[in-house]
């Protein structure tokens, strides 16, 4: 693998109550194999140059740990946001399970996006930091079927390995749900399968799902996309140009009956879907406190 430079590690987040409570962000790799078609991360603005091949972060560990003894704020900690912490890589090479070591051992929180069932190998540290501060597993989940997930994220576990992720996170006292993010107009709206996602959810006992019920396209990103939208749903691009145009949000057709059907399935099983909810549900009190000093 090779290894970038990296001057800092740890970003404050400002608005990290509006999405999952988190109060710093950090990426622990650059790029990601696991080949979504839909991924945002692709986006130009971003600057990650061959984005399907992961690269590490030199002196990463260090660069962490002397960013996370100087923090006054003993926050919860978001890793994954534009790459997946658990690709393959990390078999080898443990960046993630090495970060959870000094989250724990500065007694951070944290918050993981993943499709990897690679997670359970850390199931240790996250009980360890979850005795201290608060921890939630977000895990995107896009189809209730194995055989569409394949095709849209081709490189990861399928969506059924993922629900087992969560029944033995959440076994183990770690509280973990669903990212529905995003939502394929066309292809992954349709009413009947959300409802199958949600009773999924329910048996594997996930603490919620949350979802915008739609997807973002943007610049190299629209033409990656529709590239794949020829190769295994033709005829699929035209139809979008038609309903999106040029435009980034693309929520799906008829959102709000769709939305509607997806909040009375959440109510129906007793499953959060708001992000103040999963918030509060989730975030030990007295974590966000100024670390002490006698001097």
């Amino acid at each position: 693998m090779e290894f970038v430079k990296a001057k800092t590690i740890l970003t404050r987040v400002k608005n990290g109550n509006e999405w999952y409570g988190v109060d710093y962000n950090m990426n622990l790799y650059r790029g990601c194999s696991h080949g979504c078609i839909y991924c945002d991360s692709r986006s130009d603005c971003y600057h990650i140059e061959n984005f399907d091949i992961v690269k590490g972060k030199e002196n990463m560990l260090n660069i962490l740990e002397n960013e996370l003894c100087k923090k006054r704020i003993k926050g919860v900690v978001g890793i994954g946001a534009m790459s997946d912490t658990y690709n393959p890589m990390e078999i080898k090479y443990k960046q993630t399970r090495g970060a959870l070591q000094l989250i724990s051992k500065y007694n951070f929180g944290v918050s993981i996006d993943t499709k990897s069932d690679l997670i359970l190998r850390d199931i240790d540290l996250l009980k360890e930091i979850n005795s201290k501060n608060s921890v939630i597993i977000k895990f995107t989940i896009t189809t209730p079927d194995d055989k569409l997930s394949k095709i849209i994220e081709p490189n990861v576990c399928v969506s059924s390995k993922r629900l087992e992720a969560i029944k033995t996170l959440n076994d183990n006292g770690i509280f973990a749900g669903i990212m529905m993010n995003p939502v394929l107009p066309f292809i992954t709206d349709k009413e009947e399968d959300i409802k199958k996602l949600v009773s999924l959810a329910s048996k594997y006992e996930a603490k919620f799902i949350h979802t915008y019920m739609g997807m973002t396209l943007r610049e190299n990103q629209r033409a990656y996309y529709f590239d794949k939208l020829d190769e295994f749903f033709p005829g699929l691009k035209d139809k979008y140009i038609k309903n999106y145009g040029d435009k980034y949000n693309c929520l799906v057709p008829n959102y709000k009956n769709i939305y509607k059907v997806f909040t009375d399935e959440c109510n129906k099983y007793g499953i959060l879907y708001k992000m103040n909810e999963i918030i509060k549900a989730y975030k030990k009190e007295n974590t966000n406190c100024e670390q002490i000093t006698f001097f």
